[in-house]
């Protein structure tokens, strides 16, 4: 039975990694599918498959988009691990997002790859986020993940591009953690400041990638 109580209006810290450390995305396509699948998956009424929605659409059907299972905060999508901030704004709405992504991206990518089994490991972990401050941190370590493992051009594999670029369309609720500044400004010099520091904070740093090994 899962620790974590998933209440409406409360933030969750939400990641897993690939099944023995493996790879789980190999190409730009992965990273794409992903994306998509978080955005689509992301209502209350299930939309079947991927595929099946991409023909109603192109069919002229109208698909619907009504109620949201989460808020998504924060993220960060890296070769072998995700990261997320959720909120969940519809009954076990945490847990139908994930297990709708988790199923979805783990069938189009066994049937992409030829493989069989298991693609995460185990179930998706979740941390309630307890207080403002610690929001607000996690939300940097999120969006500037890829800098924490020196990831080369994979900025737009976080939400940071949401959040810096007004013209970057997306599905974060960034308004969450933005409307705490006066100004995008504000937050980008609270997000510089705030990664230098986790950065020099070796045992914070420790303690948040140690999150994976659990």
């Amino acid at each position: 039975m899962r620790k974590t109580i998933f209440t409406e209006g409360e933030f969750y810290h939400v990641y897993n990694r690939g099944v023995d450390k493996r790879t789980i995305f190999l190409d730009d396509y992965d990273y794409a599918r992903f994306l998509q699948s978080m955005d689509e998956f992301n209502t209350v009424n299930p939309i079947g498959s991927i595929y099946e929605n991409f023909f109603a659409k192109k069919l002229g059907h109208r698909v619907s988009k009504n109620k949201k299972l989460v808020n998504i905060v924060t993220y960060c999508v890296n070769p072998n691990h995700f990261h997320f901030i959720l909120s969940q704004v519809s009954d076990r709405g945490i847990e139908k997002f994930m297990q709708r992504l988790n199923m979805g991206y783990a069938k189009y990518f066994n049937n992409k790859y030829k493989r069989d089994g298991v693609l995460f490991q185990g179930k998706f972990k979740a941390v309630h986020i307890d207080t403002n401050e610690y929001l607000l941190h996690i939300s940097v370590y999120i969006n500037l993940n890829n800098r924490v493992h020196k990831l080369k051009n994979s900025q737009f594999r976080s939400s940071w591009a949401e959040y810096i670029d007004n013209m970057t369309q997306g599905f974060c609720k960034k308004s969450i953690i933005l409307n705490q500044f006066k100004n995008l400004k504000e937050y980008k010099e609270f997000a510089e400041d705030t990664f230098v520091n986790i950065l020099e904070r070796k045992s914070l740093l420790k303690e948040l990638e140690g999150l994976l090994l659990e």
